[in-house]
């Protein structure tokens, strides 16, 4: 049975501006000035870019970017409430539209004629389509509006390119496991100077509060609300600990999303942990991935192209195992599957590495676009007509399986292309013995002797 005492975070926090009764911790803990915001002094400490902006007077409008939970909003505000008098507008983009935009641009242009500017904050402003954005530039031309966009997404790709030149861009950054803990113990305090208690809270819990948010402050003061909750419900004294902690937690759904940002982040990850023959980073950014639940043909897919781009012929079986993990998977499915992907991501983060075919192909596909009308040596043509015969079509050719070691030494590239070669192989793995066995024919190919 639960103790009449009041819970630890059940209303607004002393010192702190008390909004609606029952908003959320996170809402409620909102700093009240850029010196108390944590994890972004390289936008809000005095000297930085933004804050100097801001005291100088010369806000321009602006795009926050960055992930969940890191204070675009909280920055958002402050900066508004710092413009000395402006009039500050708010939409989220996931629910508004075109209509609300005109009634806060009419409303803007009524406070313009009165001498009074007029912030409009767009959050998840990557929400809002191409001719949306495109009905914001001309107000963010004339100076109708100061704009504050705020997106997870990166900006490059979902905001427009007129609106983005029009704005400048701050980035912010997931807060550390000591920025979330140093906000953490913060909230406690205010909650205990509100009750006149203490709270019975352990360090390890805050520890895992930090961890378990993921850079995330709105989660970290959110799992403190919920286990401080959970603890007055059970009425126990002991003090909160990491295992409550863990359970009000509960699991986290990965930061990732199928068509955005994340996806080809992580994906670049794997690729150039593979690359960096890391299999213990690739298999990371691989369990990334199908815990967020991506195709996992998809990832096949990669890992094939990889194989040959990456792995080529320093390792030959590369290929052919990449390609049996695809079909594995495809016939096995989810979640047998994971194992023929995790056999395929160790063998080839693990194998010997040549990018030498792909490089060869790059050369070769630059010389047949510059020399796209060399003649085919006549040698290499067929002469299947008497006349082709006797205008010299094949003549010369000789039959390499024919030679004793099965390799006669022609010279197969037009004149114009020269003889410089394109593929060059390495001296790794499989491709070492490509590599001697070519030198060796390149070597008979020069000889006057052998030749023509």
């Amino acid at each position: 049975m639960a103790t009449d005492a009041p819970a630890l975070f059940s209303g607004p926090q002393a010192g702190r501006a008390p909004g609606e009764t029952g908003a959320p911790l996170a809402d409620r803990m909102r700093p009240q000035s850029l010196d108390e915001v944590v994890g972004q002094e390289h936008l809000a400490a005095p000297g930085a870019p933004l804050r100097a902006l801001i005291e100088a007077g010369t806000l321009p409008s602006l795009i926050l970017w960055g992930p969940p939970g890191t204070g675009k909003t909280t920055l958002a505000r402050l900066v508004a409430a710092a413009q000395g008098g402006a009039a500050f507008a708010a939409l989220s983009a996931v629910m508004a539209g075109l209509k609300e935009v005109r009634a806060i641009v009419a409303e803007a242009e009524r406070g313009r004629r009165a001498g009074r500017r007029t912030v409009f904050f767009l959050d998840e402003i990557h929400r809002f389509n191409r001719a949306q954005q495109d009905a914001l530039l001309p107000h963010v031309e004339a100076g109708t509006v100061t704009l504050i966009g705020a997106t997870t997404e990166n900006p490059s790709f979902e905001v427009i390119g007129p609106l983005l030149s029009r704005c400048r861009v701050f980035t912010l950054k997931p807060l550390s496991e000591a920025h979330l803990e140093a906000l953490l113990r913060r909230a406690a305090a205010d909650a205990e100077r509100g009750l006149g208690a203490k709270s019975a809270i352990g360090d390890d819990a805050f520890a895992a509060m930090a961890r378990l948010a993921g850079g995330d402050a709105r989660r970290a003061l959110g799992i403190l609300e919920t286990a401080a909750a959970a603890q007055h419900a059970r009425n126990e004294s002991a003090p909160l600990d990491a295992r409550a902690v863990s359970e009000a937690a509960g699991a986290r759904a990965p930061l990732y999303d199928r068509d955005r940002e994340e996806h080809y982040n992580t994906i670049s990850a794997f690729i150039k942990s593979l690359r960096a023959s890391d299999p213990d980073a690739a298999l990371y950014y691989m369990a990334r991935m199908l815990e967020a639940g991506e195709d996992p043909l998809f990832i096949c897919r990669r890992l094939a192209i990889f194989a040959a781009e990456d792995v080529g012929n320093a390792e030959p079986a590369g290929l052919p195992l990449a390609l049996a993990a695809w079909q594995a998977v495809e016939r096995m499915g989810l979640p047998e599957g994971r194992i023929p992907l995790a056999q395929a991501a160790t063998f080839l983060a693990c194998a010997p590495k040549s990018n030498r075919a792909l490089v060869a192909l790059q050369r070769a596909s630059a010389a047949a676009r510059e020399t796209a009308a060399a003649g085919i040596p006549l040698h290499l043509r067929n002469a299947p007509t008497p006349l082709l015969k006797a205008e010299g079509y094949g003549a010369g050719y000789r039959y390499p399986h024919d030679a004793p070691d099965g390799f006669v030494p022609m010279r197969n590239l037009p004149e114009a292309v020269g003889g410089a070669p394109f593929y060059e192989p390495t001296e790794r793995g499989a491709e070492g013995a490509i590599a001697a066995r070519l030198a060796k024919w390149r070597r008979r190919l020069d000889s006057p002797s052998d030749a023509h």
